[in-house]
C-alpha cells in the first residue's frame, strides 16, 4: 500500500513541480516587463525635463524687470484726539511698475499722487498703523489710489522704503 501511494505522489509532485516552474518563469517575466517599461519611462521623463528648462530658460530670460519710480518723501502729521500728542508720519515710497514707458507716462503725475497719498495718510491714527495688518491696509489703499490717479495705466505694487511713526 505505501508503494502504490508513492507513484502518485511523484506525478502529483512532477506536475506541481512543472506548475512551480511556469509560475516563477510568468513572475520572472512580468517583473523584467516591468523594469523595461519603468526604465524607459524615467529615461522619457528625464530626457523630456532638460528640453522644458531650455525653453523656460528662454522664457525666463524674455521677462524684463520691473521698474521703480520714486515717490518724493512724505511726512504728514497722524489725526489724532484733542489733547494727544501729534503723531508724525514719514513715508519713503516706491511705485513698481511693468516697463520704462509707464515710468515715464507716471511722472507727469506725481504732483496728483503725491496728494492723494497725503490726503489718505493725513486722516490715519497711529494704531492703524499697528502691525503687519495695518501697513498691509495702508499699502493696499495706496495702490488703489495710484491706480486711479493714472488709469487706465496699472501700478504692480507700491512698496515702503522706509515708515516711520514718532
Amino acid at each position: 500500500m505505501a508503494d502504490s501511494e508513492k507513484p502518485e505522489d511523484g506525478a502529483d509532485g512532477a506536475e506541481g513541480a512543472a506548475s512551480k516552474s511556469k509560475k516563477k518563469l510568468i513572475i520572472i517575466i512580468a517583473a523584467a516587463a516591468l523594469v523595461l517599461v519603468g526604465g524607459g519611462g524615467g529615461a522619457w521623463f528625464f530626457m523630456s525635463k532638460g528640453h522644458d528648462k531650455d525653453k523656460q530658460h528662454a522664457e525666463a530670460e524674455k521677462v524684463k524687470p520691473p521698474n521703480f519710480v520714486d515717490v518724493p518723501e512724505i511726512m504728514v502729521n497722524l489725526a489724532g484726539s484733542p489733547g494727544e500728542r501729534v503723531q508724525y508720519l514719514k513715508a519713503k515710497i516706491v511705485l513698481e511698475v511693468k516697463d520704462d514707458k509707464l515710468a515715464e507716462q507716471i511722472k507727469p503725475t506725481m504732483p496728483r499722487i503725491t496728494d492723494l497719498f497725503q490726503t489718505y495718510l493725513r486722516e490715519l491714527r497711529s494704531n492703524d498703523l499697528n502691525g503687519s495688518v495695518g501697513m498691509f491696509r495702508m499699502k493696499e489703499e495706496l495702490t488703489r489710489r495710484v491706480n486711479v490717479a493714472i488709469a487706465p495705466a496699472q501700478v504692480n505694487a507700491v512698496l515702503f522704503k522706509e515708515v516711520l511713526v514718532q
